[in-house]
């Protein structure tokens, strides 16, 4: 084989190798189309099924009956002190009279004159 040679025998083989390859290379089967077919489907339930959650929804997660949410005071000390906290008054009364509860009260004593038994 000479050099001049060498490039004819390499476009031969490129040519003989493209001859070679099947018709159906590169195309989609039926196995395909199915495949596409189900995933629309399958879509179009999704579709369907979001629709009918979305319908459920409400416009407006606000609530109606619980009246404004801005507070407005009724008089102006109302601006300057903190608001009362739910149990604020127990406390207070608890602070006021420390000993409304009472502890245990003391056994009575009996005047014995004999020593406790063992």
């Amino acid at each position: 084989m000479n050099a001049a040679s060498i490039p004819g025998v390499l476009v031969e083989a490129v040519l003989a190798a493209e001859e070679q390859l099947p018709e159906d290379v590169g195309k989609s089967g039926p196995l395909g189309l199915f495949l596409i077919l189900v995933l629309l489907v399958a879509v179009g339930f999704l579709v369907r099924s979001m629709n009918r959650h979305i319908k459920r929804v409400p416009r407006s997660f606000d609530d109606a009956g619980e009246g404004p949410r801005v507070v407005v005071p009724d008089t102006p000390a109302e601006l300057v002190d903190e608001p009362r906290r739910p149990g604020q008054d127990l406390l207070d009364d608890l602070r006021r009279a420390p000993r409304a509860i009472e502890g245990p009260r003391p056994e009575p004593r009996d005047d014995r004159t004999d020593p406790p038994a063992r």
